[in-house]
């Protein structure tokens, strides 16, 4: 189930993934994602247990919703008008004080009708993507959220600097990490490929961080990441692995030349 569009989701490469990724019978500890996103690969481990993370509070908001009250951001969801200028009334609307239902149908409705399924934030903090159609709001159904909620339940959920998820693993856990990239580059700059922007220095610290717990716990990580060559030397005592087909520089373009790699610790 591709349940939201997402720059940089890795749906489509879980047939190169699922070799490199543990049954969820196999994690002895937690699941972890630091960077959830999309969700993709949570959705294709389905762990008893997992921690999920994300910077995007619009985006954890929406799987809270979605794991509380399916059945009213569904609701909520299918009551929202058709059209551009129902799409501009509804993301321009201040929904601070809102309940946590209507939020959530509100980014899950913009995030299926917005442009290429992008996330943009205006310096303020308010999203200002495009309208794109209606074309892809309705592929996901009700059934879809009925199986997420129930997935959900059995996760916890984070506004959290991925640091902060680190510095709480234990042995036995599985991470797996999807930091924002575009691919070839060292950092990513542009904040319409990710909820914010991600630097060198961050991939920096990251790095550290998994150096570290490689070497003091008894834990299995893996991460998709940029080719680069800065990249590629952070990360040059693991296993690196070049990714045949994956996410170009397009937005929402794949291709046989991805310039990512995967990058693991066992």
């Amino acid at each position: 189930m591709r349940f939201l569009r997402y720059p940089g989701g890795k749906t489509k490469l879980l047939n190169f993934l699922q070799d490199f990724l543990p049954k969820n019978s196999d994690i002895q500890g937690k699941y972890i994602e630091p960077f959830v996103g999309g969700g993709s690969i949570f959705l294709f481990v389905k762990p008893g247990d997992a921690i999920l993370s994300d910077l995007n509070n619009e985006l954890i908001e929406l799987y809270k919703g979605i794991r509380n009250l399916p059945h009213k951001v569904w609701d909520t969801f299918c009551a929202f008008p058709e059209g551009r200028d129902a799409y501009y009334q509804i993301r321009d609307i201040n929904y601070d004080e809102k309940p946590l239902a209507y939020r959530a149908a509100r980014t899950l409705y913009l995030n299926r009708t917005c442009f290429k399924g992008m996330w943009r934030h205006s310096p303020d903090g308010n999203f200002n993507v495009g309208y794109g159609g209606e074309e892809r709001r309705w592929v996901i159904t009700y059934q879809n959220l009925l199986m997420l909620s129930k997935l959900l339940k059995k996760a916890k959920l984070f506004v959290a600097d991925f640091e902060e998820i680190l510095n709480n693993v234990n042995d036995g856990d599985f991470i797996f990490l999807d930091p924002p990239y575009k691919p070839g580059q060292k950092e990513l700059r542009e904040s319409h490929y990710m909820y914010g922007k991600f630097t060198f220095d961050e991939q920096v610290r990251l790095s550290s961080k998994l150096r570290d717990i490689s070497q003091k716990k008894d834990i299995r990580w893996i991460m998709t990441n940029s080719s680069n060559t800065e990249i590629y030397n952070l990360y040059k005592d693991f296993k690196i692995v070049k990714i045949p087909k994956g996410t170009s520089n397009r937005i929402g373009i794949h291709t046989n030349n991805s310039k990512e790699i995967l990058i693991y610790n066992f």
